[in-house]
């Protein structure tokens, strides 16, 4: 009688505080929108990230506040970031993840309150930053400027100075850099202008710790992981040019480059590069670069908006002798082009694909540096996907057959968005 009685006693307090945190949270959020996700396909969709229109639930709701809300699957909250895609200031956006089974649908209540501000404070599972020195002046060495003195300090916002190229010491690992908890990318914030693997032995992030030690110490095995792949003359993984005369012409010539840290944020990073004055042959177009990466995906999306109608654009992975992979089926509206093998700076097994839109592609090609796909940019935009998986992170892709499969099971979700009915 006495356990019994322990027992019900235990059941009656677990009820009477999840009551109490039930109406506390009504309390604080006493408006709700209830609308449903649904997993069309018979993958099982892990860890998914679902993003919401925010017009879309104003429609539902005049008064939603994107400011002020939380997400609740399952009768529990689960972590959640409002985001400003435009960097205008307002939100547009409302993401959070969700695990589904395959061909199923589930219940999704947004409880918010008119004013105010959000409180919830979440693990941080994506990162962007970008940091260059203080204090310090460009001095003259042999044909280019060197910085030198000054601390690394964060910003938001830079206009690249005329004096900044390879190898100046004045932006901390040479450009912003972006990561999930899955992968890192950085880029060359200069004439190079490739993309670069950061390989993680971790889930947690890391970009705050690169490069404060010695500017090329990333280089080198560290706790956390390294600078993975040899970028050279070429387009590294996933960055862009214009495909001309048999070959890649970089984003390198131009009147100056701008880049802003959009988010940094617990689910969805995000930052852009303006380039003003792209210089190719006798033409000059401005282009603009929209990169994002999102909690649990290896991913990186790429939006390119293009002024000055060009050709094509272009963009690809570095040739390092891997074997090269192709999408297999017609299905869909996505493909992709992967290479995978012992290609990474470590010696160790590296994927890297491109995911693209079909109705966008020219063509599949090469140079003597990059294999190439090209583009033709309808309506003066491209979106298309870059991704890496390093066979040293934590439950790391090991083999090739595992690595296709992987692929295979993203393009499936990309050609099969969810369905959110609001």
């Amino acid at each position: 009688m006495k356990k019994t009685f322990f027992v019900l006693v235990t059941l009656s307090i677990s009820v009477i505080f999840s009551f109490s945190k039930t109406s506390a949270i009504k309390n604080i959020y006493p408006e709700k929108i209830e609308l449903t996700v649904e997993n069309e396909i018979k993958t099982k969709r892990t860890d998914e990230t679902i993003t919401l229109n925010v017009n879309k639930l104003k429609k539902s709701k005049s008064n939603f506040n994107p400011e002020a809300f939380i997400v609740q699957v399952d009768g529990k909250e689960v972590p959640s970031q409002a985001s400003d895609i435009d960097n205008n200031g307002t939100k547009d956006q409302i993401l959070f993840n969700i695990d589904l089974k395959s061909n199923s649908t589930k219940t999704v209540i947004i409880r918010y309150k008119e004013n105010g501000k959000k409180k919830s404070i979440y693990e941080k599972r994506t990162q962007a930053e970008l940091s260059h020195k203080y204090g310090g002046q460009f001095k003259k060495k042999d044909d280019q400027y060197v910085y030198e003195g000054g601390e690394f300090k964060n910003v938001n916002y830079l206009d690249v100075p005329p004096q900044h190229t390879d190898h100046s010491y004045f932006i901390r690992y040479e450009g912003p850099g972006w990561e999930s908890d899955e992968i890192g990318y950085r880029m060359y914030l200069d004439w190079r202008n490739g993309f670069d693997i950061y390989g993680k032995k971790t889930s947690e992030m890391v970009l705050q710790e690169v490069g404060q030690d010695g500017f090329e110490s990333y280089h080198e095995m560290s706790d956390w992981g390294m600078d993975i792949l040899k970028v050279g003359s070429s387009l590294g993984i996933g960055s862009f040019g214009l495909w001309h005369n048999n070959s890649v012409e970089r984003v390198s010539d131009v009147d100056n480059r701008i880049c802003e840290i959009c988010a940094d944020g617990e689910i969805k990073s995000q930052l852009t590069i303006q380039y003003h004055g792209w210089k190719v042959a006798n033409d000059k177009y401005n282009l603009t670069s929209n990169l994002s990466i999102k909690a649990g995906d290896r991913k990186t999306k790429n939006h390119l908006e293009v002024e000055g109608n060009p050709p094509n654009l272009c963009t690809g992975l570095v040739k390092h002798g891997a074997k090269i992979l192709k999408s297999e089926s017609n299905k869909g509206n996505w493909g992709y082009f992967a290479t995978y093998g012992e290609q990474s700076l470590s010696g160790d097994k590296l994927g890297m694909a491109i995911l693209y839109n079909k109705k966008n592609l020219e063509e599949i090609t090469e140079d003597k540096n990059s294999h190439v796909i090209v583009f033709d940019p309808k309506n003066d935009a491209v979106t298309y996907y870059f991704l890496a998986a390093w066979e040293r992170e934590p439950d790391g892709i090991k083999n090739r057959k595992s690595f296709q499969k992987y692929l295979e099971k993203e393009l499936n979700k990309i050609n099969n968005p969810i369905n959110i009915q609001y």
